[in-house]
């Protein structure tokens, strides 16, 4: 009697993408990210040094423009010395340290602002398919080295700031400066994906990021004395763009706190500055569960 035919037995079949993906270590995803950033954004950045000449009157327009901004406090203080009981190079303190992380923010990931365009027109697709972190990309489309108006003039103001503050400079009051610039730089960060995956469910969200990202820039640009106690709390404990600068420049300009919050609030943007990428992580990896496709 004839043995039934068996097929041969292959090679066990890998596992399917999300168990290896979750199998990797979150060190090593948070490498190829930023690896997949850095090739996307080199693209870019070829592409505009092509011309030179645009990229430069570019740069220039955008520092001009900018400083706007500051010039508007300074005529300010021509018809007072303080404003809330801050003098302007404190305020010229806020305004740099806000201004620059803002500026850091959008340069590195403002592009992802575009994402509702991408959904409106399925091609957001392509990015889902590419061998590369689909929030990279957005983060990386139409890199614009023009972009660094906006933080090399706070960097000036902030300097000039530094120079004309009188205060006793500590090695923690040292410290806390780059701290604050670079949690505060995450912290708008953050608040720039976490915007823009309000797009996955209303495509016409963007100007509630805006209101968050530009809007709380200028509110930080003044300090927390000149607003209602509960403005100030919802800075601190709803959207916590209060880490940005003001609490941090509480100590380093030896302000009272207007909320009398405990003084570790005031070294906390670093845990801030975690928890809003954590916070900003999740919403993305819900806003693609719940993107369906455009089947393009």
């Amino acid at each position: 009697m004839a043995e039934p035919l068996v097929a041969p037995a292959g090679p066990a079949a890998p596992p399917s993408e999300p168990l290896t993906v979750a199998a990797e270590p979150l060190t090593a995803r948070a490498a190829w990210a930023v690896r997949s950033w850095w090739f996307c954004a080199r693209m870019w950045m070829r592409s505009m040094m092509a011309y030179r000449a645009s990229f430069a009157l570019n740069l220039l327009a955008s520092l001009a423009t900018h400083s706007l901004d500051f010039v508007v406090l300074v005529l300010m203080f021509r018809h007072t010395d303080q404003l809330g009981g801050w003098r302007l190079p404190e305020i010229a303190f806020l305004y740099g340290t806000a201004t620059f992380a803002l500026g850091t923010a959008n340069l590195l990931v403002g592009s992802v602002d575009g994402l509702g365009v991408r959904i409106v027109n399925g091609t957001l697709d392509t990015m889902l398919v590419r061998p590369a972190p689909a929030l990279a990309q957005l983060c990386a489309e139409r890199f614009s080295l023009r972009r660094l108006g906006r933080p090399v003039q706070a960097l000036a103001v902030l300097v000039w700031s530094l120079a004309a503050l009188d205060v006793h400079w500590t090695w923690d009051r040292v410290l806390l400066v780059p701290v604050l610039l670079v949690c505060g730089s995450v912290i708008f960060g953050a608040v720039y994906v976490g915007g823009a995956t309000v797009q996955f469910w209303w495509g016409e969200s963007k100007e509630i990021q805006n209101s968050f990202t530009y809007g709380g820039a200028t509110l930080l640009h003044y300090p927390p004395t000149i607003f209602a106690k509960e403005l100030v709390a919802g800075a601190v404990f709803g959207v916590p763009l209060a880490f940005v600068n003001w609490l941090p420049a509480l100590h380093v300009l030896g302000r009272p706190d207007p909320l009398g919050l405990p003084t570790a609030f005031q070294f906390a943007s670093p845990v801030a500055a975690a928890l809003c990428v954590a916070a900003a992580g999740l919403a993305w990896r819900a806003g693609l569960r719940a993107y369906r496709g455009a089947g393009s």
